[in-house]
């Protein structure tokens, strides 16, 4: 912080986020920024920011979704929870880095949308698996199955990246089951702390926690769909799907997306 005017940080958990925050706080002041692009808990992210406003710099809680393929490319989504005043000195940098970029209001906006966001990328997850088996066990096709996904009304943005994994057998959408169980325990807390009565989320933990007993706790994601092969005896896999994912999105500076109101 000492030696930039802007220090980004993106890191496993709030308690990696907080120790990093500690060092960086006596380095802070008027015209610093820190900008937290980690998945994180919202109270933590606002008592960290809280801590960076008090030492006169400014902060931006700005995590982004899309995976890690169009992070490669500079493709990938990015919220930003700040003042509009701080967005705007952030924003020509954040282009840079992601294609869409949406202001969200305050400081902490940001991490409990971004982890609503995986929520729901994990609940896609577990019904594509689910489909998928359903469809090999009926005689289906999978190659077939999937474009028969793909086209229609139930396709999503985790079928067309994840479901190609599992079909190649790679298995490797580099996030980890721990990361999904971090994100989604976050989620159910945001639940629980406003008296939400949740029944899919609870489910999903129980189904992600057997998946890391079985596989490890840090096995990838995408091998969840190996406790419904064990079960079945059958194979989730079909020829012609990638090893790896290749965003195909042509690389452009991002843009500001405006809220409709």
């Amino acid at each position: 912080m000492q030696d930039c005017d802007a220090v980004i940080t993106c890191l496993p958990s709030p308690a990696a986020c907080d120790a990093v925050v500690s060092e960086m706080l006596p380095h802070v002041g008027p015209g610093k920024i820190w900008m937290e692009m980690s998945t994180t808990d919202a109270s933590e992210v606002k008592r960290l920011g809280a801590l960076v406003l008090a030492a006169g710099g400014e902060a931006v809680d700005c995590p982004v979704s899309g995976g890690c393929h169009r992070a490669d490319t500079g493709n990938i989504s990015i919220y930003a929870g700040c003042t509009r005043a701080t967005f705007d000195k952030v924003l020509p940098i954040l282009t840079h880095m992601g294609r869409r970029i949406l202001h969200v209001g305050e400081i902490g906006n940001s991490s409990t949308l971004k982890v609503m966001t995986n929520y729901l990328a994990t609940a896609n997850l577990i019904t594509v698996c689910e489909a998928l088996t359903v469809m090999k066990a009926a005689g289906m096709d999978l190659g077939m199955t999937y474009e028969a996904i793909a086209m229609s009304s139930g396709t999503s943005f985790v079928h067309e990246t994840e479901s190609q994994l599992i079909l190649s057998g790679s298995r490797d959408v580099n996030f980890t089951m721990d990361l999904v169980q971090k994100d989604i325990g976050l989620f159910q807390k945001i639940a629980d702390d406003h008296g939400v009565p949740l029944e899919i989320s609870p489910m999903i933990i129980d189904i992600m926690s057997d998946g890391q007993k079985r596989y490890g706790v840090r096995a990838q994601s995408d091998r969840i769909i190996e406790r419904l092969e064990e079960a079945t005896g059958l194979s989730i896999q079909a020829p012609g799907f990638p090893q790896e994912l290749i965003d195909d999105e042509p690389e452009e500076r991002g843009y500001e997306v405006v809220v409709r109101r």
